[in-house]
């Protein structure tokens, strides 16, 4: 099923079963077939997760069209919580001033509340 332009979804799943690969194919196909940007809000990740995210953007090369906000897992809520307003503030941007088509990422929904 397409998703909708200007629509909202939810990716459900337990660990190790594909939701970071299916975010990084929707990245790709939007930088490449749609020239838009993402912008990735990891909220509460893993150092890790971090930079497998980083390298695998730039061995696919759509880095260039994606904006990153981390926040780690042992940090306080109130950064936990500015990483994903800082991550809507910057796909308002690109979306607002730049014109462009933008995909916004929260990973983890679940440790922003």
């Amino acid at each position: 099923t397409p998703y909708v332009k200007g629509g909202k979804i939810g990716l459900f799943g337990g660990a190790g079963v594909g939701k970071t690969v299916l975010i990084q194919e929707m990245i790709m196909r939007v930088a490449k077939l749609h020239d838009g940007v993402s912008v990735f809000a990891g909220v509460g990740e893993r150092t890790r997760e971090g930079n497998d995210l980083i390298d695998e953007m730039t061995e696919s090369g759509v880095l260039e069209k994606t904006a990153l906000v981390f926040g780690q897992m042992d940090e306080p809520p109130g950064t936990r919580l500015r990483v994903a307003l800082s991550a809507l503030t910057m796909a308002e941007y690109f979306r607002d001033v730049q014109k462009q088509d933008v995909l916004l990422f929260i990973d983890n929904i679940f440790r922003f509340t």
